[in-house]
């Protein structure tokens, strides 16, 4: 039972660093120096959508299921987690648009925090 629900909490917070990693640039429109806490979150984000690496949280996911009783399930936590949410018949080459929509998002709320400062 404490397994699953330290399995819950890491999914909870997996998905709260994806959250971050997607919208964590509007967090620097109000507080600057958030740049630097979400710009290694970003550059993992982007690099684990990239190459199509598994992030240590599902690891971490997966090993508290398993001692929990519970299965594992092989593939990351976006493809398990989100895919089926936002895409339902999802291909996997929506890694790219992904990949492109978390810059261009960041990109653009950095481009607001750095013309601001220019003032």
């Amino acid at each position: 039972m404490i397994f699953k629900a330290l399995a819950d909490i890491a999914v909870v917070v997996h998905l709260g660093f994806v959250a971050f990693a997607v919208l964590g640039g509007l967090t620097a429109l109000r507080w600057p120096k958030m740049v630097w806490v979400h710009l290694p979150a970003l550059a993992w984000a982007t690099a684990i959508e990239t190459f199509g690496w598994v992030c240590p949280l599902t690891h971490l996911e997966n090993a508290l299921r398993i001692s929990g009783g519970q299965a594992a399930y092989e593939e990351g936590f976006v493809d398990r987690y989100l895919i089926p949410i936002l895409y339902p018949e999802a291909l996997p080459v929506l890694r790219w648009p992904l990949v492109a929509a978390l810059l261009a998002i960041n990109v653009a709320a950095y481009w607001f925090v750095w013309r601001r400062r220019g003032r």
